[in-house]
């Protein structure tokens, strides 16, 4: 007689259960230093040449150019925060335009600088938070930008917001 357990793990099910150890056994590769894929099919070592903060921000700021975001602003963190070195608020027009932006920046930096980035609110598309380690990317449509002026919070009384374009 068959319990239930062994009708419900046929073949998907262990198929399943292959590729999530070989999920986990690349991810603790890497942990170690060696060698994974990522999911577009580059390797990605943990000892590649990582750009300095200076250098991704310059990577940053171009995609962001090429992808006409507009009212680009870069600020720097040094001093006043531990979280990273530089932050980047660039607005688009729309809703779309702020996640292509986003989904292409993400795309660029992991293809040029070997960075992997976390992103947030590509789906809105109102405000879309990009960390890529040493900068800090928000995109935002500009009636949002306006309501948070992130600018006012992070910059000092005196300072006016460098532009990166």
């Amino acid at each position: 007689m068959l319990t239930l357990w062994q009708v419900s793990a046929g073949p998907r099910s262990s198929r399943r259960a292959n590729k999530e150890d070989n999920v986990l056994s690349q991810a603790q590769d890497a942990v170690r230093g060696a060698t994974a894929p990522d999911t577009v099919g580059h390797v990605m070592t943990a000892d590649a040449a990582r750009p300095t903060s200076d250098e991704l921000l310059d990577h940053i700021l171009k995609s962001l150019d090429d992808d006409k975001a507009e009212e680009v602003t870069k600020i720097s963190l040094r001093g006043k925060s531990e979280m990273a070195d530089w932050m980047v608020i660039a607005s688009g027009r729309s809703s779309r335009q702020v996640a292509a932006i986003s989904e292409h920046l993400v795309e660029t930096l992991k293809r040029e600088c070997n960075t992997l980035s976390k992103i947030e609110g590509k789906d809105a598309g109102d405000w879309v938070l990009i960390d890529a380690g040493d900068v800090i990317v928000h995109v935002f449509r500009p009636e949002v930008r306006e309501f948070y002026q992130l600018e006012k919070m992070w910059l000092n009384p005196g300072d006016s917001a460098a532009s990166g374009s």
